[in-house]
């Protein structure tokens, strides 16, 4: 069965709609949903309940942390059909302020509208945003890899590649080696 991107949910159909929270329960409240729905028997009628969220990849002297950022502080979607068993559950939950809507009346998200969210959830993934600690023409330490130890110069830095061009004094020359983020310290220390 083929919808176009914007057809609106019909009548005891599953559609995403978004839920205003207090900012920092969205876990809380996600397990508490999934569990009453099951021990209401209603789990097929509230089927996902999503914090989007996006993946944010740190430098901390010279290590990659990986912390999860919410991006929609204070709200959450939640796949159901709409009635009076699941509109009941969503509204009496702890910290659930309401649904967003017109007159806080539960609507159902676009599949647009969905698509952008869990697309950009998604493309979040992928793109990690790194805060790098170096900038070109910075000095750097290579810490690991064949150059480990040797300092050099950041001459170019590739985002996508997660790759910088490093010129690195060999023999006397200035070479240039290309290095993944995680070889690159900017504690340039005594070795």
């Amino acid at each position: 069965m083929h919808h176009p991107a914007d057809a609106p949910i019909r009548e005891g159909e599953l559609g995403w709609y978004v839920i205003h929270v207090f900012t920092g329960q969205e876990e809380k409240i996600k397990s508490f949903l999934e569990e009453e729905s099951k021990r209401l028997g209603i789990a097929d009628q509230i089927t996902q309940v999503l914090i989007p969220k996006e993946e944010v990849i740190e430098m901390r002297e010279g290590k990659k942390k990986a912390k999860t950022r919410t991006f929609f502080p204070g709200y959450m979607l939640v796949e159901m059909i709409l009635n009076k068993n699941t509109e009941h559950l969503v509204l009496n939950t702890p910290q659930v302020i309401n649904f967003v809507g017109p007159k806080n009346r539960p609507v159902p998200l676009r599949r647009h509208e969905v698509e952008r969210i869990l697309g950009q959830q998604d493309k979040a993934g992928d793109l990690e945003l790194i805060e790098l600690p170096f900038r070109v023409g910075d000095t750097i330490k290579v810490i690991d890899g064949p150059f480990k130890d040797f300092t050099g110069i950041v001459r170019e830095i590739n985002m996508p590649k997660r790759k910088a061009k490093v010129m690195v004094s060999i023999f006397g020359r200035s070479t240039p080696i290309e290095l993944d983020f995680l070889q690159i310290s900017t504690e340039l220390g005594t070795s």
